[in-house]
C-alpha cells in the first residue's frame, strides 16, 4: 500500500487491489459539498496542476443519467465519462469512471464512491475508487484524488 501525505487531504492506495482510498474533512455542510461533487463546479477542484485540468463538465445527477468531463492531460485532451449507480444526496454519490472510446465498454471501468458524514465542523468526504488494473495508473490515480480534494477543500472555504 501506497500514500501521499497532503495537508487535511489524504489518499492511499493497494496497487495489487486497484483500489484508492481518499478522505478530507471541508468545513461546509454536506449538501453544499454534494452540489460541488455533482455538477459544473468540478471543473474548478478536479485538477492537478502541471498534470490535468478539467475544463467542461455535464452530467444527468439520477440512477441510471450520464456524465462527461473533459480537459487537458500532459498537454494532450481527454475525455471521460460514466453512468450514476446511486444518488443520495447529501449522503452519497457512486458512478462508474471509463476514459471515452476505449476499446470495449467494460475496458478500463472503475468505480467511484463519495460517502459524506456530517461532522461538528462540517463535512468528512470518504471516497472509493476501485477497478484498476494497473499499478501505475492506481498510483497516478491515488494522487491525483488527494491534490483534487485539496482544491476542494480551498473552493469551499
Amino acid at each position: 500500500m501506497s500514500s501521499m501525505a497532503a495537508s487535511g487531504a489524504r489518499a492511499v492506495w493497494d496497487v495489487s487491489d486497484g483500489l484508492i482510498l481518499a478522505t478530507v474533512e471541508i468545513q461546509v455542510t454536506p449538501e453544499r459539498v454534494f452540489q460541488a461533487l455533482a455538477s459544473r463546479e468540478i471543473c474548478e477542484w478536479w485538477v492537478r496542476p502541471g498534470v490535468f485540468d478539467t475544463r467542461e463538465w455535464d452530467g444527468d445527477v439520477r440512477v441510471g443519467g450520464h456524465w462527461k468531463a473533459s480537459g487537458m492531460a500532459r498537454g494532450k485532451p481527454y475525455v471521460l465519462q460514466g453512468e450514476f449507480l446511486e444518488v443520495d444526496p447529501p449522503r452519497k454519490l457512486v458512478h462508474t469512471w471509463q476514459l471515452a472510446g476505449a476499446p470495449s465498454p467494460m475496458d478500463g471501468v472503475t468505480t467511484v464512491s463519495y460517502t459524506l458524514e456530517a461532522t461538528e465542523s462540517g463535512t468528512k468526504i470518504t471516497l472509493r475508487h476501485w477497478g484498476y488494473a494497473s499499478a501505475d495508473q492506481t498510483t497516478a490515480t491515488g494522487i491525483g484524488w488527494e491534490t483534487s480534494f485539496e482544491k476542494l477543500a480551498q473552493f469551499l472555504r
